[in-house]
């Protein structure tokens, strides 16, 4: 069994920039959550997560009153988590183009989307090196515009830790910026 405090150290970097820029309304998404790296930072913010993996065998260790494991297939035929909503969605270290446009839809007005995966270039450096797995240049920042997500902030750099790796990453927000939003995050591009 995982060390709550590991998983804690282990969580993304983004995602704990940004976390606290979700609001505390409503819950939040984390999306092919793997090991429930972020879902248990997110829990330890006080925010009630709905964990959602293929396989949950990781997650359900920290199964508690604010995360709630999911097992659903994110690449099936229909998008299994239609009609819910969340104040925030977390993505990190994957991407499944088909179902990508459902992510800014799936935020309610002030939702924040956390999303953080491998760019283009990243086969230089190891897997993934599959172009279906690795995100366009400004793929994000077209996701963001093309579902009027105002963008925070926004990376598509390398990274040379926790190894070399092409990375994207953003963080917008669905609909007008939030009083808890404005002159807390400064607006920052990369890339």
């Amino acid at each position: 069994m995982t060390n709550a405090h590991d998983v804690l150290l282990d969580a993304s970097p983004w995602v704990k920039r940004f976390a606290l820029s979700i609001p505390k309304e409503g819950s939040v998404l984390d999306l092919a959550c793997g090991g429930g790296r972020n879902a248990a930072l997110l829990a330890s913010l006080g925010y009630s997560v709905l964990a959602v993996d293929q396989d949950i065998n990781a997650i359900q260790q920290w199964s508690d009153s604010l995360i709630h494991p999911r097992q659903e297939n994110l690449e099936g035929e229909t998008w299994p988590l239609q009609g819910l909503q969340f104040a925030g969605i977390v993505v990190t270290n994957y991407l499944y183009r088909p179902f990508l446009e459902q992510l800014p839809k799936m935020l309610v007005d002030g939702g924040v989307l956390i999303y953080e995966t491998f760019a283009e270039g990243n086969a230089e450096f190891g897997k993934p090196s599959n172009p279906n797995f690795l995100l366009k240049p400004a793929e994000l920042l077209g996701l963001a515009a093309s579902s009027g997500l105002k963008v925070i902030a926004y990376e598509d750099i390398y990274l040379d830790q926790p190894k070399p790796a092409m990375v994207q990453r953003i963080c917008a927000v669905k609909g007008h910026l939030k009083g808890h939003l404005k002159g807390r995050i400064p607006l920052q591009f990369h890339g």
